[in-house]
């Protein structure tokens, strides 16, 4: 076991009594790392309040609020539909994550979460590249710039890996050769002083794993999840995404639920969009060419319905 693993064990070993509401399904998994993409991990560092918070929250009443569980699950009900977020943002969690740089670099843009970053700038980054899986080597799709389409094969796809591992490799050897030092802080060549860290870190690929504290809390949490879960996001990102999404569950089923419901299943649509339901379900024929929506509003119509809708020959 290394001494991180020790580290790791001893908090989950710790226990603590307090008079604030915990979460039984949270503990249990608190400090445990779950693994993500082929070095990453998510950790549970802490949280704060749970369903009931939510509930408290809203009808800025004393105690537990109320007595009866379905009023409880129908006030949160109420909230997500209504997007209020104030009572949600009584709620907060804190993760410890690591991930590629470049899925990192994605993850931060949303600004809503208090972050602390691994710094190259102090330490050495470890000899760990996000090397995809062969199933996730896919083309460029022809529809979505931001997308992906038929999964590579044979040659090409063992040629991309090859590459993938090649230039991680040696970009790492480079930095160092540049440092003088090894990642266990022994130096390469004692009679040369070599390049500082911060400087040396520029030759690193972004395939490289960083790690950073995450807090946000449940209202901001929620937005992410509902971005970042969806299965047009990123896989890299989704698959974070999907454990947290467990994670939620676990910690305010009744909020978790409502998600589910009216966010990460549910769809919003447009005011257009909504009259060319309507004239549907009143037996109109209706086309995207007369129906107002542009070709990519009537795809996602489409897409949502999954049927195929009328168009003009």
């Amino acid at each position: 076991m290394t001494s991180y693993e020790e580290e790791i064990q001893e908090h989950r070993l710790e226990t603590f009594q307090t008079r604030r509401p915990t979460v039984f399904e949270l503990e249990e998994i608190l400090f445990e790392i779950i693994p993500v993409l082929d070095h990453g991990f998510i950790r549970l560092i802490d949280y704060m309040g749970n369903d009931s918070a939510i509930v408290q929250a809203a009808r800025v009443s004393y105690g537990r609020g109320t007595k009866k569980v379905s009023e409880d699950r129908g006030l949160i009900n109420y909230l997500i539909r209504h997007r209020h977020s104030t009572p949600f943002e009584m709620c907060e969690i804190k993760f410890h994550v690591k991930m590629p740089i470049f899925i990192a670099r994605h993850w931060l843009r949303h600004r809503t979460a208090s972050v602390n970053e691994y710094s190259a700038r102090y330490s050495i980054l470890d000899r760990e590249f996000y090397i995809p899986d062969p199933l996730q080597l896919a083309s460029q799709s022809l529809q979505n710039k931001q997308g992906r389409e038929d999964v590579l094969e044979g040659e090409e796809a063992a040629r991309v890996l090859q590459i993938l591992k090649e230039d991680s490799a040696r970009c790492y050897d480079h930095y160092e050769e540049m440092l003088n030092e090894r990642d266990d802080g022994t130096p390469l060549d004692p009679n040369r002083h070599g390049l500082s860290r911060e400087l040396a870190r520029m030759n690193l690929p972004v395939n490289c794993y960083t790690q950073f504290y995450w807090k946000i809390d449940l209202h901001n949490f929620m937005h992410f999840l509902s971005l970042r879960g969806d299965q047009h996001a990123q896989y890299e990102i989704r698959v974070y995404a999907q454990k947290m999404i467990e994670i939620l569950k676990r910690w305010v089923p009744f909020t978790f639920d409502a998600f589910m419901k009216y966010r990460l299943e549910g769809v919003p649509l447009s005011r257009d969009a909504l009259k060319v339901l309507k004239k549907i379900l009143k037996g109109e024929k209706i086309t995207q060419e007369t129906s107002g929506l542009s070709k990519g509003e009537w795809r996602e119509l489409e897409s949502m319905m999954e049927v195929t809708l009328e168009r003009e020959s």
